[in-house]
């Protein structure tokens, strides 16, 4: 059944009402704001109280909207976590597991599904590639989780939508009849470069234009609208010229983060409740996308690449990453399940569904899949490994850890 705006209105102030009465109750239990979303969404699209279509323009710029704050926001935060001494991990996530994780997969996707091509198969895992921190927000804000474990998997969400993104492109564009590889590699190169740009001559530059302003400073309750403002028009004039737009934000929250020390402090209070209604709304709007995709590729197919991308794929690359290294076996576990598939994951197989890939809703309906599960079984655990891993290794760094900068 389809719903107006009025309605639309009352459903989304009862779900953060209740989001809000909640989180008390869920923070102390196994269960996460993001898993009660999601199923919310499936429970209403499939008793027809709500409809969904997948291909909406408003559904593509909702979660647009909320990928384009969280790079921004993971923008801001790699400044400070840069800073941090245990920075090994975290680069090794990057550069080894993430790349090993997208060739894990499309393997995977290639074998169950003969029907894709290797340019779809690698461009399913790509959009699975990224790992999502809200998903998993009690493990990356719980105090009594490592400060190594927390700043790693801080780091490697903050930065891993925004190279994981190039890719995405790439594929989407080589996945589509007469993709040219070369030809699609200089536009994205050209694209990625002039957003990058864009994004740190903004920000950079009015990050410190701050300390000159007439009439003092601006106030410390305008600094995260500030912040957010610097971020919508990174994306806007990027994406309105020819730069992208995502690229642009990561890089303008790298950029602001630099130049202005105080401001990443004021955004993330500011950006905490903000994040929090996008993170309801776009939980509860990809389930209803689950009901609305008629998967029809076969069950078998399906199960074992989910199994595949939860319990191999991830886990194989980070304890091939982290190989090595002087981290005790308890941390590279917990690191290695902890790799959720979320908001960036959501808007990657959107971009696909609207593309004119060959086998767009199979990429599309797979991927749904895989992040679904992705959100369950992570948002599920998240207090369970928090507790797991406070009483198997020391809140400060050991000597199992290595020294600082130990990779």
């Amino acid at each position: 059944m389809s719903i107006g705006f009025s309605e639309a209105l009352l459903l989304l102030g009862a779900m953060l009402a209740a989001a809000a009465l909640l989180s008390g109750w869920v923070r102390a239990s196994v269960l996460n704001v993001s898993v009660l979303a999601v199923v919310a969404g499936m429970v209403l699209a499939g008793s027809d109280v709500v409809s969904v279509d997948s291909r909406s323009e408003v559904v593509k710029h909702a979660i647009e909207l909320a990928l384009v704050m969280t790079l921004f926001s993971d923008g801001l935060l790699v400044e400070r976590e840069l800073l941090a001494r245990h920075w090994g991990p975290a680069a090794r996530a990057l550069i080894i597991a993430m790349p090993v994780t997208m060739t894990l997969l499309a393997l995977c996707a290639k074998l169950v599904f003969p029907e894709l091509s290797w340019a779809e198969a690698f461009l399913l895992g790509a959009v699975l590639s990224p790992t999502d921190p809200v998903v998993t927000s009690t493990v990356v804000t719980m105090r009594r989780v490592p400060a190594l474990v927390r700043h790693t998997l801080n780091l490697e969400s903050g930065l891993n939508d925004g190279l994981a993104l190039p890719l995405v492109l790439f594929f989407l564009v080589l996945a589509q009849p007469g993709g040219d590889a070369a030809q699609s590699a200089i536009e994205l190169l050209g694209e990625v470069a002039w957003g990058a740009f864009l994004g740190f001559v903004l920000a950079y530059s009015t990050g410190h234009a701050l300390r000159r302003l007439p009439g003092g400073a601006i106030t410390r309750n305008y600094e995260g609208v500030f912040a957010l403002g610097v971020a919508l028009v990174a994306y806007g004039l990027a994406d309105a010229t020819f730069g992208n737009g995502l690229i642009a934000a990561f890089v303008a929250g790298v950029a602001l983060g630099v130049a202005e020390h105080d401001v990443p402090d004021a955004f993330h209070t500011f950006n905490e409740s903000v994040t929090a209604v996008f993170q309801v709304a776009t939980f509860f709007l990809f389930g209803a996308l689950i009901v609305d995709t008629q998967w029809g590729h076969g069950a078998a197919a399906l199960f074992a690449l989910i199994a595949f991308a939860l319990l191999v794929a991830r886990p194989a690359a980070v304890l091939v990453a982290l190989a090595g290294t002087r981290l005790a076996t308890p941390v590279k576990l917990f690191i290695a399940w902890f790799g959720p598939k979320a908001v960036a994951s959501m808007l990657f197989s959107l971009l696909v569904l609207n593309s004119a890939v060959p086998h767009n809703e199979l990429v599309f309906g797979a991927a749904s899949f895989v992040i679904l599960a992705s959100i369950l079984a992570h948002g599920l655990t998240d207090t369970v490994g928090s507790r797991w891993i406070a009483r198997r290794v020391p809140e400060e760094p050991g000597p199992d850890w290595g020294p600082p900068g130990t990779v």
